[in-house]
């Protein structure tokens, strides 16, 4: 039992860092917009790689955090004995 226990803390701590550098991302990319926003052109070009740098930061917080999901839920079902 307490294997199952280090690896939920170890998750615990995963999805910890992966959303804080997520809200660090987000932080830094506003930082940056804000800016560039009174450069005309820069501003505009700035904003739509911006735009695609969040939709990345936030596709890969979300498949991390389902892989982190999954191997929690293999590790309950190795320590429970639910393997079917």
């Amino acid at each position: 039992m307490s294997e199952y226990r280090d690896i939920q803390t170890a998750v615990r701590v995963e999805k910890l860092r992966l959303w804080l550098a997520w809200i660090c991302g987000t932080f830094i990319l506003a930082i940056i917009a804000n800016a560039t926003k009174d450069i005309a052109i820069v501003s505009v070009i700035t904003q739509v790689l911006l735009a695609t740098g969040f939709l990345a930061l936030t596709v890969a917080l979300i498949r991390m955090t389902g892989a982190l999901n999954r191997k929690a839920a293999a590790a309950r079902r190795e320590v429970l004995g639910d393997d079917a």
